[in-house]
Order: structure tokens, then sequence, then C-alpha cells
């Protein structure tokens, strides 16, 4: 039971990371990422994802 619940804690942190949001005005202000990730500024906040623009 107890290495589920470190499973999933793992799991949760893991996944937290690609749901990042940031302040900006142009994708220049957003952290910089490596590739696979692509950034897109939307809204005065940054999106981080894989694939095409997310339409927000």
């Amino acid at each position: 039971m107890a290495q589920f619940l470190i499973f999933v804690y793992t799991l949760i942190i893991f996944i937290s990371l690609f749901l990042v949001e940031a302040p900006c005005v142009t994708v220049a202000d957003c952290p910089p990422v490596k590739k696979p990730l692509k950034m897109w500024c939307i809204r005065q906040t940054c999106f981080y994802g894989f694939g095409k623009r997310p339409d927000l």
C-alpha cells in the first residue's frame, strides 16, 4: 500500500510539471524550454505542450 501511495504522489508531481503557467506579454517572456516541448503566450499566460497551439 505504501508503495502505491508513493507511486501516485510521484505521478502527481510529474504531471504537474506540464501544467506550468507563467505571466507573459510575448513568447520571449516565457521561461525557455527544451524540445519536444513548445510554448505559447495566450492571454498573458505561458502554456507548454507537445502538439498544436491550444485554442483557449
